[in-house]
């Protein structure tokens, strides 16, 4: 008969740069949902392009805020193609990434005009836009009608 260890035995070791990297990552998930979520009433603010930046937060950070995430009904509608396990379509990443610069040049003339822009706050607004543009750009692609037929014809 085995004696019973006094102390329960550790899990293992997790890395603090790994568990910081999460924690980044679930914070930005966060934020980028919150500017989602005013994009969905301020006209200009684009809403898909943070869901998926906070798609792809969640994916690599806590999974389960992905799936809670992909359950709310306010943003069904942009996450229908991330729902659905579907490529998102050439078109839809060329309306999405155009959406979204026009919006970023409309708001840096806007706030150049009335005098609040500063050089930080043009960074930002830059940053998070083409943080946003790569998102959609290494998002899943659609199968080009070409590579479909070869790939159906060679077997």
């Amino acid at each position: 008969m085995d004696p019973m260890p006094d102390s329960p035995q550790p899990g293992p070791v997790r890395s603090p740069g790994r568990s910081l990297r999460r924690w980044l990552l679930a914070a930005a998930g966060v934020l980028a949902v919150v500017l989602g979520g005013i994009g969905v009433f301020v006209p200009g603010l684009p809403t898909t392009i943070f869901l998926i930046v906070a798609s792809y937060c969640f994916a690599r950070s806590c999974p389960w805020l992905e799936e809670r995430l992909l359950r709310v009904p306010l943003f069904a509608p942009y996450m229908r193609f991330i729902d659905e396990r579907r490529p998102m379509s050439t078109r839809a990443r060329v309306v999405s990434i155009a959406a979204t610069w026009i919006s970023v040049l409309l708001s840096l003339a806007w706030l150049r005009a009335s005098g609040r822009l500063s050089t930080a706050l043009a960074v930002t607004i830059i940053g998070v836009a083409g943080i946003g543009t790569v998102a959609v750009l290494r998002f899943r692609r659609a199968p080009r009608a070409g590579a479909v037929a070869r790939e159906s014809c060679s077997s």
